[in-house]
């Protein structure tokens, strides 16, 4: 990303399926699909991406400096906060996270799982990627 990006001053139809990535990076524990709804790099607009996970994929422990909101679409899905029990998802469930919490969420076993969410930026960012679920001490690999 060049500069700092801006939310679009005027209306955009982004259409289903246009502009879905592939993504490989290091930030889940498999490959997942991605589309940016709404991108920024400048302080307080607001960032969205609707994404699909594979059967059992889960992203890496990660938090967000302005909190972060979870739309359920489809599938089965889960998350968990630090020192948390897993929240099972189903479609049009709405979670919060608040900001700086740090937390997990992807699809449940057995299900792929789909979501939009929504966060906004801070010095620049939107979210801190940490390691993946289950290198911590004493923490469990989520089921």
């Amino acid at each position: 990303m060049n500069g700092a990006l801006k939310t679009p001053a005027e209306v955009v139809l982004l259409r289903a399926g246009e502009g879905v990535q592939h993504v490989e990076a290091p930030v889940a524990t498999a490959p997942y699909q991605a589309q940016m709804l709404l991108m920024s790099e400048a302080e307080g607009e607001m960032t969205a991406m609707r994404a699909w996970f594979r059967d059992g994929t889960v992203t890496h422990w990660h938090s967000h400096p302005r909190g972060q909101l979870l739309v359920a679409l489809s599938g089965a899905g889960r998350a968990c906060c630090e020192g948390g029990t897993v929240i099972a998802l189903a479609p049009g469930d709405a979670l919060w996270f608040p900001p700086g919490n740090r937390h997990w969420h992807g699809a449940a076993e057995g299900s792929d799982f789909s979501y939009i969410s929504v966060q906004q930026v801070e010095d620049g960012a939107y979210v801190r990627w940490m390691e993946p679920v289950g290198q911590a001490k004493n923490e469990e690999p989520p089921r």
